[in-house]
């Protein structure tokens, strides 16, 4: 149990260095020199950079930590050592990474920092991490006045970074930034919620005794069985529930239509997997 932890704990660290060091280079790469702001603090850092040339991390990182201190009892000890580690590495990173910029094209670094600095955030929120003070405030906030949301303080605060951003850069790199916010929050669900093509298939089927039996011993594949009724014949089935890997759709969907063509069956997106037969628990 001891060493599952130290490996958790190793796994969760490592998620984070890597996540500031990618998120870090978004802003070298393609941010900073297309003056995108991102809203948060970072947008504010890119404001400023842009008007007096101050660093980006560094005035991220000034603005950052009497935020964390100033809202350390809204979290726990363990998510603000995290926390305050990842934001004072995401600083450092944004300003000492040796990048020169990829593109000054403001779409393509508009959409290809968004993407970045989404993957970079994701495997932070992964390790168990925010990078964002702003975090803490709208913490703070909503205990003071708790009919204003953490999300949509949040997203308040974001968009007056963009519209400053708007009256200090210009209204085209606002614009843009608003589409960067967009993008990086796709990515981030997606690295949280994980890349598996893993399907999750129901099925329901007059021949679920059958289809089961030849899941089980075929695929070597768990099957549950969800108790349901039909609403119009009103007749008790259960509904055939299996998790397969995008391979092994083709199977299942050959052993579904021999068994019974009039069966009915949909399948959606399985995000993770987790469990026997796919990733380990212990792995996330």
């Amino acid at each position: 149990m001891e060493t599952l932890k130290r490996k958790d704990l190793i796994y969760a660290y490592a998620q984070i260095l890597l996540g500031c060091l990618i998120g870090g280079a978004a802003y070298p790469l393609f941010m900073t020199p297309n003056n995108i702001a991102p809203g948060g603090v970072t947008g504010i850092g890119v404001i400023l950079n842009y008007l007096f040339g101050l660093p980006v991390g560094t005035v991220s990182l000034v603005l950052n930590v009497p935020l964390f201190i100033t809202g350390y009892k809204y979290m726990g000890r363990i998510f603000a050592f995290r926390s305050l580690l990842a934001t004072a590495l995401f600083s450092i990173m944004i300003d000492v990474l040796p990048l020169k910029p990829m593109t000054d094209d403001l779409l393509l670094g508009t959409l290809f920092g968004g993407v970045t600095l989404g993957i970079g955030l994701g495997l932070i929120l992964r390790g168990g991490a925010t990078t964002g003070g702003t975090d803490m405030l709208a913490r703070m906030v909503h205990s003071r006045f708790p009919s204003l949301t953490v999300g949509t303080f949040l997203f308040a605060f974001d968009f007056v970074v963009v519209v400053a951003a708007g009256f200090a850069v210009g209204t085209t790199e606002a614009l843009y930034a608003i589409i960067n916010i967009y993008v990086s929050g796709r990515v981030i669900d997606l690295v949280m919620m994980g890349f598996s093509g893993n399907k999750a298939c129901f099925i329901i089927s007059a021949k679920w005794q059958e289809i089961t039996a030849r899941v089980l011993s075929e695929m070597g594949r768990g099957v549950t069985q969800l108790k349901a009724r039909g609403a119009y014949t009103m007749e008790e089935k259960p509904v055939v529930l299996c998790v397969v890997s995008r391979q092994e759709v083709t199977t299942l969907k050959r052993i579904v239509e021999n068994e019974d063509p009039a069966s009915f069956m949909f399948i959606s997106d399985a995000h993770e997997a987790i469990g026997e037969g796919f990733s380990a628990i212990s792995e996330k």
